[in-house]
């Protein structure tokens, strides 16, 4: 289990940005991919991005029609998602994760997770 805390969040306007990140707090990180997933209210858990630790290859769902990218800085042991040109469909609690697939489209594979970050988008 690693621990993951996720940071960024907050109330923006339809068309706004932001980064998320999602801090590492252990000394050391040994899992293949980190995962980026969402959830809005009455909806089920939605994968977004994930990135492969050393290699920094990447997988994105189609929904996201690039507006999302998401990065990695191995040496602080922290995941980015920048988000652009937010939308009131956007809004929702966005949770990190790490484990050991690139492809974890509905969460298999990844061991940890954080307690995510609340992203409010208004039109």
């Amino acid at each position: 289990h690693v621990d993951l805390v996720e940071s960024g969040g907050g109330s923006v306007q339809v068309g706004d940005s932001l980064r998320l990140t999602c801090t590492i707090r252990e000394h050391t990180f040994s899992e293949y991919a980190m995962a980026w997933f969402r959830q809005a209210p009455g909806k089920e858990r939605e994968f977004l991005a994930a990135i492969s630790w050393l290699g920094a290859m990447t997988y994105y769902a189609d929904s996201l029609q690039g507006r999302f990218t998401i990065s990695r800085d191995k040496p602080k042991l922290v995941l980015y998602l920048q988000m652009n040109d937010l939308k009131p469909d956007d809004t929702a609690v966005y949770t990190c994760a790490a484990g050991t697939t690139l492809y974890p489209d509905d969460g298999y594979g990844m061991n940890s997770w954080g307690k995510g970050t609340p992203v409010t988008v208004s039109s």
